[in-house]
């Protein structure tokens, strides 16, 4: 037997854009799954973004993720991940930033990984129904494994489970309504080259899609894909999760 479960919270948004004139935005989503039998497997995904006016010219957005899986009661996954940005002026089409993120992956054997940054976005497009954004940032980064051995020999070789180095990094971010507002396309990604060691690089894209359907209800779907070259040893680069369900939205 499976359970499903979807839960959001109002207001709710395709993503949250920190250049909406909205004084206050959230999007809250819970979505469990339990099976047993034949497989026995337990999936909890959680997220909450906000983002918050403050004087008008200042935009705190937060965005915060929870994942847990278990396999045949063995863990598979327990993974936090929250990035925090404070943005001055972002209805212009230029606008500075200073970013947090912290992390942890236990497919990884990631304990914790927090980065700090700055930077500037560019706003290429903001219309009605299509926002596409820009960004680059200089960021330093601070990772603990609990290995401490790597698929790099550089990095081993230091006797140590912590990498430490500065990167710099590249943003898109885009929200499109299409088909009559009958479906909102919205993807982020990013890049993140090490300034010290041109082999450690990274990249992510989380792209979606909700289908709107009558009274509030829409399908939605969504596929996150990582990639990280340096990583503890016998742990695979690349990694991908899809997702999708129902939501019901209600707004204000």
């Amino acid at each position: 037997m499976i359970y499903v479960i979807l839960v959001w919270k109002f207001p709710i948004f395709a993503q949250i854009n920190e250049s909406d004139t909205l004084t206050f935005q959230t999007k809250n989503t819970i979505i469990s799954s339990w099976q047993s039998g034949n497989v026995d497997l337990l999936a909890i995904r959680a997220k909450l973004d906000l983002s918050a006016s403050v004087k008008k010219k200042w935009v705190c957005k937060s965005q915060n993720s929870f994942l847990y899986q278990e396999i045949f009661k063995r863990k598979a996954d327990e993974d936090v991940f929250s990035r925090n940005f404070l943005y001055y002026n972002p209805h212009q089409i230029f606008y500075p930033f200073v970013m947090g993120f912290i992390s942890t992956n236990f497919r990884r054997e990631i304990d914790m990984r927090y980065f700090t940054g700055i930077g500037i976005t560019w706003q290429g497009i903001k219309s009605k129904n299509h926002t596409l954004k820009f960004a680059i940032s200089g960021i330093y980064e601070e990772t603990r494994f609990k290995n401490y051995v790597f698929n790099s020999d550089f990095y081993t070789q230091n006797n140590s489970n912590i990498i430490a180095t500065t990167r710099a990094t590249a943003w898109i971010f885009g929200k499109h309504f299409v088909f009559d507002k009958k479906i909102i396309v919205h993807y982020d990604g990013y890049v993140q080259p090490s300034f010290e060691r041109s082999e450690n690089i990274r990249w992510q894209i989380d792209a979606g899609a909700d289908f709107i359907l009558p009274k509030n209800f829409s399908i939605v779907a969504n596929i996150l894909y990582t990639y990280e070259s340096a990583i503890a040893i016998s742990q695979k680069q690349e990694d991908t999760i899809v997702t999708f369900g129902f939501s019901y939205a209600l707004k204000k």
